[in-house]
């Protein structure tokens, strides 16, 4: 093993990501939301469980990729925010349609739910009661508000790829870095 670290950085943490446990926690509760909620031939189901699931796996994805392609990783990280925004969307349109009040950011209950949020690490346990015993429209807020922290974190967890890209560079640059200090160690040897 080299004293040094290489060029291929550390990647694969995305389990201490609390990205990745919060759209985990989005995943669970989609899943049971519609199995609880919506009808089984409805097309929405795939869709929303879909929406949640790449929500989630395109962190992983990501984070897993991160060692060797900094591009991979935004990319995909951007996917998982994208996903997460349609899902959002989802539930917003669930709520609309059937004439169910969306919460405010400011209410009582989306407060409760945000302050429930702070807890690390973040797991669908906390949140079982609420969604296995209260109404589809309390839950679609849950989620509502879930899927803003998710969001919120994945745009944070962008602007510091973009920086730490800007900053240190991709695979090619720390390779040729990599390549450049090891030629200089080289002692000069009889010409």
């Amino acid at each position: 093993m080299p004293d040094e670290p290489g060029f291929i950085l550390v990647h694969g943490q995305y389990k201490d990501l609390l990205s990745y446990q919060k759209a985990e926690v989005v995943y669970d509760l989609t899943f049971r939301f519609c199995q609880r909620f919506l009808s089984k031939g409805d097309r929405t189901v795939d869709q929303m469980i879909q929406a949640a699931r790449s929500g989630k796996q395109n962190i992983v994805e990501g984070s897993q990729a991160s060692g060797t392609s900094k591009e991979t990783e935004i990319k995909l990280t951007n996917v998982a925010r994208a996903s997460q925004e349609e899902l959002l969307i989802d539930y917003e349109d669930f709520l609309r349609v059937r004439d169910l009040k969306q919460w405010d950011k400011n209410s009582r209950e989306a407060q409760y739910v945000r302050t429930m949020g702070q807890q690390t690490p973040i797991t669908y346990e906390s949140y079982r009661e609420f969604c296995e015993t209260r109404s589809a429209e309390v839950v679609a807020n849950i989620a509502i508000c879930l899927i803003h922290q998710t969001n919120f974190l994945l745009d944070q967890q962008l602007r510091r790829l973009e920086q730490d890209f800007v900053k240190e560079g991709g695979l090619r640059e720390r390779m040729t870095r990599a390549r450049l200090k090891q030629r200089n160690k080289k002692p000069d040897g009889p010409n």
